[in-house]
């Protein structure tokens, strides 16, 4: 069994990008940034960062300096092996794929551990920016500082692509050991805070009522609580729900 991130640093490298190339040129001209946010893009193919903007201001290493092994064990150490089981898990799934690849993408809520040893909340979202005859070449990151997110011993997550369901079934398999939810749990949850029925929930989000079935009922057991009312108080308590 391999320890968690074993997977993900045996396919990615300390190799930075070179920002004088033509195409990091390129993506700095084309790519936008927003203010708080640090973006790269990762080339299985060349085994390194092709473009890195925004990470000495987000982390303190300069863009030319910095590298996609060095983004990925910065995690601080409360959130570090969730999220390098959530990198193994979603790329393997996303490297079995061979269709609309760049429709793929995942998403977690963490902490960074800046350069002059700072905590930074962060939003991270991992995408395939580029695919070629049916395989993954290269990966987008964008991770976005967010003061305003409340970070406790849950950890939150969220899958996005044409397998959703597939993609979401295979994560929550692996993770489940682990605090955490996923974002279509906490849509289903936070409208069972509201009040709704399951078959109410059903029909808002457009899924079969044992759909949401399966998103609600596994959390009693994941969080160790014996009733709905029971897993609300801890959903508000762990600031799954706002």
């Amino acid at each position: 069994m391999q320890a968690p991130g074993e997977y993900t640093n045996k396919i990615i490298s300390d190799m930075p990008a070179d920002l004088s190339s033509e195409q990091a040129r390129y993506f700095k001209q084309t790519i936008q940034r927003f203010p708080e946010e640090a973006i790269y893009i990762y080339s299985f193919k060349e085994n390194r960062l092709l473009y890195a903007d925004g990470w000495e201001e987000i982390l303190g290493y300069k863009d030319d300096e910095i590298s996609l092994s060095t983004i990925v064990n910065s995690t601080s150490s409360e959130y570090a092996q969730f999220s390098m089981e959530l990198n193994d898990k979603a790329l393997k799934f996303i490297f079995k794929k061979s269709e609309n690849l760049e429709k793929y993408s995942f998403q977690i809520e963490l902490k960074k551990i800046h350069k002059n040893g700072t905590p930074i909340p962060l939003i991270v979202k991992v995408g395939v920016f580029r695919a070629e005859n049916g395989q993954l070449t290269e990966m987008i990151g964008r991770n976005q500082v967010n003061h305003s997110i409340t970070l406790g011993t849950i950890m939150r997550y969220a899958a996005y692509g044409p397998d959703i369901s597939e993609f979401e079934d295979e994560l929550n398999k692996e993770l489940f050991r682990h605090y955490a939810i996923s974002e279509k749990e906490k849509q289903a949850l936070a409208l069972v805070a509201k009040g709704f029925a399951f078959k109410e929930i059903a029909a808002h989000v457009n899924i079969s009522q044992s759909a949401v079935e399966k998103r609600i009922l596994p959390l009693y057991k994941r969080f160790g609580v014996k009733s709905l009312s029971h897993l609300i108080t801890f959903a508000y308590d762990n600031h799954i729900l706002p």
